[in-house]
């Protein structure tokens, strides 16, 4: 009995918030629906996820059909979100407490804004609310980003009234894109044993390594001395790594990992180790057989 009473409730409810959405627009709650999924979300979105995107831009009073707000999808599924510049400006102009803002400004010799400070202030606060911004930490090269000033004041006044209102929930549109834009970091997985050519040289290599240990690149030169023969020109690899594994335990070498392998990538340093490993076995069975 109580499911059956429970349902109805949830559907009210459900509907009263897109009725309520849609009477504040004069639209018809159906094309209103329609309208917001057509230019507001992912085409891929839930019911459930729209819903709570309905949520957030009732709770704050924006338009998605104007743009004010819109849905970006979040890496791994949900949605995100997002609050256009004019939707922060009439968030910020339309909450009851706001008393004025101002910005300052910070300019280098060459006339190139250093930084920008929002000061915000609240009807209900003796003291103002600043932030101030710093075009280093803030601008990228994109097209928007060519209007230092301008990009500079947006993100200025945003997080000037997220510290006075307690905005949450929301994200601009840079800081959108900064995610979006961001390359896949996760370490590679660690190398099998089936991956590797190994070589059968004996004698030491000389190496002219260069190894960037931000991001795993190697660069110069490695060349073996028995054969003469050069790594690939693209750089060590982790084929590479083990066979100079090899080389050291063949040559009793002290096992130390090359510093430049270990900070070069945590793959490099597990295929030195096992070409290490390999050789030991190798030597250790030998020695039994005697």
């Amino acid at each position: 009995m109580n499911q059956v009473a429970e349902l109805p409730a949830k559907q009210s409810r459900q509907s009263s918030l897109l009725a309520v959405m849609a009477e504040r627009y004069h639209m018809d709650p159906q094309t209103f629906a329609n309208t917001v999924r057509k230019t507001a979300m992912p085409s891929n979105a839930t019911n459930e996820e729209f819903a709570a995107f309905m949520m957030v831009a009732k709770e704050y009073n924006l338009n998605p059909i104007l743009k004010e707000i819109h849905a970006f999808p979040k890496e791994g599924g949900g949605i995100q979100p997002v609050v256009s510049i004019d939707g922060w400006v009439s968030l910020i102009n339309q909450h009851p407490n706001l008393d004025g803002y101002t910005f300052e400004w910070t300019h280098g010799a060459n006339g190139d804004p250093i930084s920008c400070k929002c000061i915000m202030h609240r009807k209900d606060r003796k003291h103002p609310v600043e932030v101030e911004e710093f075009l280093s930490e803030c601008i990228r090269s994109t097209e928007p980003w060519k209007m230092k000033h301008r990009m500079l004041r947006h993100k200025a006044l945003i997080q000037a009234a997220r510290y006075a209102f307690g905005f949450t929930g929301v994200m601009d549109e840079d800081e959108a894109d900064r995610i979006a834009a961001m390359r896949d970091i996760t370490p590679p997985p660690r190398p099998q044993m089936s991956d590797f050519a190994v070589g059968a040289g004996s004698a030491e290599a000389t190496t002219s390594e260069t190894v960037n240990a931000e991001t795993g690149e190697v660069t110069g030169e490695n060349t073996d001395t028995t054969t003469g023969s050069a790594v690939d020109e693209e750089g060590p690899s982790a084929a590479d790594a083990f066979r100079l594994g090899r080389e050291a335990r063949e040559a009793n070498r002290p096992l130390r990992v090359p510093k430049e392998i270990a900070e070069a990538n945590e793959s490099f340093e597990a295929a030195w180790l096992e070409g290490w490993d390999e050789v030991d076995a190798e030597k250790q069975a030998a020695a039994k057989k005697k």
